[in-house]
């Protein structure tokens, strides 16, 4: 019996859910612990900030629960529904009756749509054990992904343990594209000057401008990033798509006046993002541009 491709896309939807509350429950707890670090390194902090946190970060991994972040109050298991607790609540705490924000919500509803759109658009047959593997190596590095992706936006820093997580799901994700490709010394190059495009020219650039055009953590997302994508030629493009998307935001944020030159962006969820354009329509992308020649 053939199970229809909806029920497929389904699960995927509502998995994307629950690892998209897990990963803004996680971005929650890393911001915590790097208040507490920061404050005990004797760097500047946000003391608001991590007087609200600081429960997060304190607790015990056995002992730790979710809780409202403005009340401190242990959510219940029907509190943390993704998506579903947000709405019946109209966005607030069941106890406090405090807004929670959009934060929750669009994470959740972003990592879902994320994993359909890749289900839909996966470059390769899942037709055997490998290259369900290699899908399923998509799914788990999309959470790190995820949370890389909002902790950049909000905070301007790429955290070290996702990003860990990420570029050890990645190592795998090269093997197995490397053994359906068919192992060679080229498929293996290839992959290194991937890394080197991406990674290599962010050192580069983070050599020269003492860490004031890139920051470190966007080096080592370029490794990651490498690695997924697997061809410079990709990584070109991942890169070219990455500044894109930085000029498109920074232009009309500089004709308002609300930018200046020396306004800072975090450069981690652009290059996500063009990584991710980059592997599924890289290719295409680039017929096009080989076709203008």
């Amino acid at each position: 019996m053939d199970i229809p491709m909806w029920f497929w896309v389904l699960c995927t939807g509502l998995f994307g859910l629950l690892a998209g509350s897990y990963a803004g429950a996680q971005v929650w707890r890393l911001r915590a612990r790097q208040l507490v670090a920061d404050k005990a390194a004797g760097e500047t902090y946000d003391k608001t900030e991590l007087r609200r946190l600081k429960p997060l970060a304190t607790v015990r991994t056995r002992d730790d629960r979710s809780r409202c972040l403005t009340c401190g109050h242990q959510l219940a298991w029907y509190d943390l529904l993704p998506l579903v607790s947000w709405l019946s609540t109209a966005g607030r705490c069941r106890y406090c009756r405090e807004q929670i924000g959009w934060f929750e919500p669009v994470i959740e509803l972003g990592l879902a749509a994320f994993l359909i759109g890749s289900q839909l658009l996966w470059p390769v047959e899942l037709n055997s054990a490998l290259t369900i593997s290699q899908f399923i190596v998509w799914v788990l590095m999309s959470v790190p992904l995820a949370i890389l992706f909002a902790y950049d936006a909000k905070w301007f820093l790429l955290p070290d343990a996702p990003m860990a997580t990420f570029i050890g799901l990645a190592t795998v994700f090269a093997v197995l594209t490397l053994t359906i490709d068919g192992w060679s010394w080229l498929g293996v190059l290839s992959v290194i000057s991937a890394v080197a495009a991406i990674a290599g020219l962010y050192w580069v650039l983070h050599a020269v401008s003492g860490g004031r055009w890139v920051g470190f953590g966007d080096v080592t997302l370029g490794i990651g990033l490498g690695l997924l994508l697997g061809r410079w030629e990709l990584a070109i493009i991942a890169v070219f798509l990455a500044n894109l998307i930085g000029t498109l935001i920074v232009l009309p944020g500089m004709l308002r006046g609300k930018l200046g030159r020396g306004s800072q962006l975090p450069f981690g969820p652009m290059l996500i993002l063009g990584a991710v354009v980059a592997y599924f329509w890289g290719q295409a992308i680039l017929d096009w541009y080989l076709g203008l020649l």
